[in-house]
């Protein structure tokens, strides 16, 4: 398995932010952890785009969206 570069560009989209729908571009650590720390609604809106595509359990992944973005927050830290 190839490791994941928590440093790459990413951008976690689809979340209110003061009532508006602004992109957070960031690390794709901040972006998890930023969902992270969403409510369990705007976690499902949520859509996660890293700058290259990642490896996921053998597929290429471009996009992750809702609960899928649990998968790399289960990865963060271990």
């Amino acid at each position: 398995m190839s490791a994941i570069d928590w440093q790459m560009s990413a951008i976690l989209a689809n979340v209110d932010r003061g009532g508006n729908e602004v992109p957070e571009v960031t690390n794709l650590a901040d972006a998890v952890r930023a969902w992270l720390a969403l409510d369990h609604g705007m976690q499902n809106d949520a859509v996660l785009r890293p700058e290259h595509p990642i490896m996921l359990d053998g597929e290429r992944t471009v996009a992750l969206t809702g609960q899928a973005i649990r998968v790399l927050a289960d990865r963060l830290d271990g």
